[in-house]
């Protein structure tokens, strides 16, 4: 009742939002301002909602489907970062310098060029100028950034949460109307379930009704093994997970999903929740240390994401927090059935004839 509420309050303040941003996008429309195609593939990956669908995963897959055969380049804003402009990653980098997601790109692929710069155009200009082999360019985040027209748009949408059952902020979660998703090449449905069934599939392309020129896609989470970050967490050699207790670390959009993977797997879960890239300071270490001394258990480690990962690198932090068993939990994007063999043809395909 509260949360109905709140929303019939809020809505006016919606559609006031959701005007701006759809007077925005027509000036676009109408080339009244200049948005710029470039000479080569030119991917973006992004979402109508203000976080949680999984882009970073879907952008770990492209980087693994694409780099075998292709030099590609990554180009994020930088989020939260504490530095502006274009900036390349180096082994250096921090994500004080570069943010969390282009941090983890670079630490995880080696081949690539990993970029940073609020602004799109220039970022991709000063990509070519320093790396003019590139055969792709991958915007993470960049749906709404009408300046770059790219090749190929990719929207994702989270299977629980479509975007078009959500209304715009601040009553709900979306940037611009639903209507924005018509921008979009390639639709993926993310964080389905492993088990999904023609009806359901069938149920939610009917909601979201795409365009002729729109493909919809599947995708759902595969979590890898636990990964031993700490000193004292590589000590351990073996964990018998069905009377290991753990604490979750989170600082990301939606850890349900992980919560409710993990909570299945082992003996019991605290969960200490932050909000989506948190900046973590000496203060949380503390408060995180006392929760973890404060369990009662013979058998307990802490768990986290990969992402909060970066955040915990920086050297302030990580001197707190050797003493603690923290590991993380790396995560793979799948694809249904025949939907992995029809998307990666289509990137492919676009890339090589571009």
């Amino acid at each position: 009742m509260i949360h109905i509420l709140k929303t019939i309050l809020l809505y006016p303040l919606s559609i006031i939002y959701g005007c701006i941003t759809f007077c925005r996008n027509k000036l676009y429309d109408q080339n009244i301002f200049n948005s710029t195609a470039f000479n080569l593939p030119v991917i973006s990956v992004g979402n109508l909602s203000l976080g949680g669908t999984g882009k970073t995963p879907h952008i770990e897959y492209l980087i693994r489907l694409l780099s075998p055969t292709n030099k590609i380049a990554t180009l994020s804003r930088g989020y939260k970062r504490k530095t502006s402009g274009f900036i390349i990653g180096n082994k250096n980098s921090t994500i004080e310098q570069i943010g969390d997601e282009p941090l983890q790109y670079f630490l995880k692929f080696e081949k690539i060029v990993v970029a940073v710069d609020e602004k799109r155009v220039n970022g991709i200009e000063k990509i070519r100028y320093h790396h003019p082999e590139l055969s792709a360019i991958l915007l993470d985040d960049a749906f709404q950034h009408r300046a770059v027209s790219p090749g190929l748009n990719i929207l994702i949408t989270e299977y629980n949460q479509l975007y078009c059952d959500d209304l715009v902020i601040p009553a709900g979660r979306l940037r611009e109307w639903p209507t924005g998703s018509d921008r979009a090449n390639l639709i993926i449905v993310s964080k389905s379930p492993r088990a999904l069934s023609i009806i359901e599939r069938e149920k939610t392309i009917h909601a979201l009704q795409p365009k002729k020129h729109q493909s919809v896609y599947f995708s759902f989470v595969q979590y890898g093994k636990l990964v031993a970050f700490t000193k004292k967490a590589k000590a351990i050699l073996s964990l018998d997970k069905i009377n290991t207790d753990i604490i979750l670390l989170t600082g990301i959009a939606k850890p349900t999903p992980l919560i409710k993977k993990l909570s299945k797997d082992y003996n019991s879960l605290q969960h200490i929740k932050y909000s989506d890239h948190h900046s973590f300071t000496i203060s949380d270490i503390k408060h995180i240390a006392a929760a973890y001394e404060q369990l009662n258990s013979n058998n307990k480690i802490i768990i986290t994401t990969e992402k909060d990962i970066m955040r915990l690198s920086l050297p302030s932090i990580l001197n707190e927090i050797p003493d603690i068993p923290i590991f993380y939990i790396p995560i793979e994007i799948c694809f249904h059935g025949n939907d992995k063999k029809e998307f990666d043809r289509k990137i492919l395909d676009y890339v090589g004839t571009n």
